[in-house]
This record gives C-alpha cells, sequence and structure tokens, in this order.
C-alpha cells in the first residue's frame, strides 16, 4: 500500500481519539450512490469465489453495502452478520429483506472478544474497513481461526479515506501467528483485498 499524506494525516487525527465504530447515524455515507459509483461491491466480493453452498461470516457489514452481494451468492449456502451496533444490524437486515434475503444470521457483540459461534463454523469470513476499528485485533483474528474451518477463507478490504487502514503487511503481522496464510492480496492506492486461508 503507498501511503499518501492524506492517509498520514487521517491516521495522525485518529490518534488522539483512539479506534472506535463508525457511526450508525451516519451509515448512509456508507452506502450512497457516488460510493457505488466508485466501486462495485461485485468485484470485492469475487475474490472469495463462492460457489453458493458455503456459510459466511460477516463482521461490520455497515448499512449492508456487501451484504446484499454476499447473500445474492449463496444459493444453499448462509450468510450471518456481526456488528457491535445493533443499529446497523438493523439497517441492514432492513437492506438484505427489501432484496428479498430472509434467510441471514444477526448477531450483536464485540469483534475483539470471543465470537459466539461453534468452532469451524463458517467457510469464509469478510471484513471491509472494520479491524482497524477493533480495540484489540489479534484476538479478534484468533477468534476467526477458531470459527473457521481448516481451509477457510479470511478477507480484509481496506479502503482509501480509512483513517484505520491496515496495509497488506500489518495484516500479515496480524493473521500468520494466528495460523492464516496469505493467500491473495490485490493491491492499490484506493484498496486492497487481502484473502487468508486457515491452515488445518
Amino acid at each position: 500500500m503507498t501511503t499518501t499524506f492524506l492517509d498520514t494525516v487521517l491516521r495522525r487525527a485518529r490518534a488522539g481519539i483512539g479506534t472506535f465504530p463508525y457511526p450508525h447515524q451516519a451509515a448512509a455515507l456508507l452506502d450512497n450512490p457516488l460510493r457505488r459509483r466508485m466501486e462495485d461491491p461485485g468485484q470485492s466480493i469475487d475474490v472469495l469465489e463462492l460457489t453458493g453452498n458455503e456459510r459466511v461470516l460477516e463482521i461490520g457489514p455497515g448499512a449492508g453495502f456487501f451484504s446484499v452481494e454476499l447473500a445474492g451468492r449463496l444459493d444453499s449456502g448462509q450468510l450471518d452478520l456481526f456488528d457491535i451496533q445493533p443499529q446497523m444490524l438493523a439497517k441492514a437486515r432492513r437492506k438484505l429483506e427489501q432484496a428479498d434475503h430472509h434467510d441471514v444470521g444477526y448477531t450483536a457483540g464485540q469483534a475483539g472478544a470471543t465470537l459466539p459461534f461453534p468452532a469451524s463454523t463458517f467457510d469464509a469470513a469478510f471484513l471491509a474497513e472494520v479491524i482497524g476499528e477493533v480495540p484489540d485485533k489479534q484476538a479478534c483474528v484468533r477468534s476467526l481461526a477458531v470459527v473457521l474451518k481448516p481451509g477457510g477463507k479470511l478477507v480484509f478490504h481496506e479502503a482509501f479515506l480509512d483513517p484505520d487502514r491496515l496495509s497488506v503487511a500489518e495484516l500479515r503481522a496480524l493473521c500468520e501467528p494466528a495460523g492464516f496464510v496469505l493467500d491473495h492480496a490485490q493491491e492499490s492506492r484506493w484498496k486492497d483485498i487481502v484473502r487468508f486461508r486457515r491452515t488445518p
């Protein structure tokens, strides 16, 4: 990832306040026509290489920008959303139900704690601009290693203007000690899409 002047300014501004989740009151900014013109959520979801029968966990879905695309690819599978803010889950739920996706799980909780799912539940996990906001990132990744099946995919989407954006090197340093191996990295100034696999 190329660090820009704006990246540096945003990180320094955020350093004095600490990490916090994106406020649900501003959810409309996460899912708007301008963002959709700049990014097709389907292209980011492609890296999961879903076949349709997987169980997928999305942590920090916001108002559902990627969630509808994820649910649409799971013909016989299931999508589970996990967010610290019940209000965000409610917004995502409305969006998914409007798109006729009703077989979705919704769980509120802290991603830095133990995830409330049995071991080896999920085939894949997707986090878009989320991991930087988690206070205990290592605990989150360790918990993901538990709930993902061996060989399961862990995908991070890190975008420009996110002051908590982690580089590919930072994601590797976070994930590899927890039992993940880097499988794919698509890097640009605007966004990074990074896929890890859970080792057996």
